[in-house]
């Protein structure tokens, strides 16, 4: 057993054969910000063969108090945030694989990255987001570790297509707060007490002990004193669109996949274009326009009162505005 995971090895319940299983494996971590950044860490680290990272985002400084993987340089280059974990992930690990996508996550773009993997964990910020990948990983029988957290707030769950109640079952019977942290903040901690229940579970996966995985959904409240782990097995219903005896997978329609989308809290649309754009042309041409940042990823553009952020795969982010049209005018203004 290799020096690197001989600590981990040493611990009964994985043991040499459970590091083999983990060096086998392949996660799929789906958002790449607070959660995602500390899960990649922690599976890096403990010799996950291959990771592949989702997100659709680049690094800000309101990400560095709590996204473990960024720095400040990160940020003031606007580095893809797959981008980055990437690089330090492979820093801390060169022995693993890790597969970093740029990527605004509908069903039918991440349906062909799901071959051969073994495992997805949530990272996400939004729950559109979630009840497509919901929908997905039930589709392909996946199992998938939800996680989240606002405030200092968390929950966690593990789902087993065909056995557990799946999202859509569980937040029909459990009241969620609609805060994200964009409204009402976040801290650290929060974020650590959540990947340390999804991190232990996905090890738990890998080795093969499903006996012991947590069934029941944690919830707590660091600043308040509060944990709960609540019994849901029960919420699971045969007729459930997503995990059902007939299911219809309803968010991965077309008819639910928006082209434009408020970002929840940070006065920012995004416009979805299914188009390729050569950054360094579209540059020269908006030269004249404003201050203008751009590397291989995406172009970013000070426009009047707007920040304009565009990705090669023609979307874009429109900072300073909620309204969905005014970001379309300002975006076919300037990208056409």
């Amino acid at each position: 057993m290799k020096e690197r995971y001989s600590r981990q090895a040493l611990f009964k319940p994985i043991g040499k054969t459970g590091q083999k299983k983990i060096s086998e494996s392949h996660v799929m971590i789906l958002g790449c910000g607070a959660l995602g950044t500390a899960n990649a860490a922690n599976l890096a680290r403990a010799g996950v063969g291959k990771l592949t990272i989702i997100d659709r985002d680049y690094v800000e400084r309101s990400n560095l108090q709590r996204q473990q993987l960024f720095t400040d340089k990160d940020a003031e280059n606007q580095v893809p945030k797959v981008i980055a974990a990437k690089e330090k992930l492979e820093a801390v690990n060169p022995e693993i694989e890790v597969n970093a996508l740029i990527l605004d996550v509908t069903g039918e773009e991440l349906a062909p990255y799901l071959k051969d993997v073994d495992l997805v964990i949530d990272a996400t910020d939004n729950f559109d987001i979630r009840f497509v990948m919901n929908d997905l990983i039930h589709k392909h029988k996946l199992p998938w570790i939800f996680g989240s957290c606002v405030g200092s707030t968390g929950m966690s769950y593990t789902i087993l297509p065909g056995e557990t109640p799946c999202l859509a079952c569980i937040l029909d019977t459990t009241t969620l707060s609609g805060a994200t942290c964009d409204s009402v903040g976040i801290i650290a901690p929060a974020v650590q007490m959540v990947v340390a229940h999804q991190t232990a579970e996905a090890l738990k996966l890998l080795v093969g002990d499903v006996n012991s995985l947590r069934t029941k959904l944690v919830m707590f409240d660091l600043w308040t004193n509060q944990y709960q782990m609540i019994k849901v097995d029960r919420a699971k219903k045969a007729s459930c669109p997503s995990c059902g005896v007939d299911p219809s997978y309803p968010a991965l329609s077309y008819d639910t996949r928006t082209k434009t989308e408020v970002l929840c809290g940070r006065n920012t649309v995004q416009i979805r274009a299914n188009r390729h754009i050569v950054l360094e042309e579209l540059a020269s041409r908006l030269e004249k326009l404003g201050s203008i940042h751009v590397n291989k990823f995406l172009l970013s553009l000070h426009y009047g009162d707007y920040r304009v952020v565009v990705f090669s795969d023609g979307r874009a982010f429109i900072h300073g505005t909620s309204s969905m049209e005014e970001a379309r005018k300002i975006y076919y203004q300037l990208v056409g």
